[in-house]
């Protein structure tokens, strides 16, 4: 169980952190907004109703702001088509994930692991299937689409997707774990000291 103050700490760390990595979709720093939804689902569960639908806007927001910055309208860029609404659904299939794996929630243990590989490649493929498919279907960029086509690029780019979303909840796991054991010390040593 979260507080409301920790959620609130998690909230501000994934915006900034979205903040930071979204303005980078194709350069040094991968953009973490995959992983972003897939880590609040789990710690903002409760807060579901506002968190998700603010992480969306702020996504958009930086989206335009970033396009804007590169000169052109939003409409005119070549990731913006007619399916760009179906990263509402995409993303949310992200959050569920999280949400998933949070309920029942123990602690870490190698059952938790596993049950977050699994989760996290099926919120993926998922979310990616719904975003690229929004995408390939509906965009002039893509001259002749078939579902060969369709398909290869799935494939294509499914592994870079989870590679960079699993690097992202990768690294919050080992900070939910550590958070875990200094809980557990702190108590231990609490206890001596009664």
């Amino acid at each position: 169980m979260t507080s409301p103050a920790q959620r609130a700490f998690v909230l501000s760390v994934l915006v900034l952190l979205m903040a930071a990595t979204r303005v980078n979709h194709f350069m040094a720093i991968p953009d973490a907004s995959w992983a972003v939804f897939f880590i609040g689902g789990f710690y903002l569960r409760a807060w579901t109703r506002w968190a998700f639908p603010l992480l969306m806007a702020l996504a958009i927001v930086i989206d335009v702001l970033v396009i804007r910055g590169s000169g052109l309208e939003y409409l005119q860029h070549y990731c913006v088509s007619p399916g760009t609404w179906m990263l509402l659904p995409a993303y949310f299939a992200l959050w569920a994930g999280g949400m998933l794996l949070r309920q029942g929630y123990q602690g870490a243990h190698w059952s938790t692991l596993g049950k977050a590989v699994v989760l996290l490649v099926a919120a993926v493929a998922v979310c990616h299937l719904l975003a690229q498919g929004g995408f390939y279907w509906s965009s002039a960029m893509v001259a002749d689409p078939s579902v060969a086509g369709w398909l290869q690029n799935y494939a294509d780019w499914f592994v870079p997707y989870l590679r960079t979303a699993a690097i992202y909840v990768g690294l919050a796991a080992a900070l939910q774990l550590a958070a875990e054991q200094f809980g557990k010390l702190l108590q231990a040593r609490h206890d001596v000291l009664r």
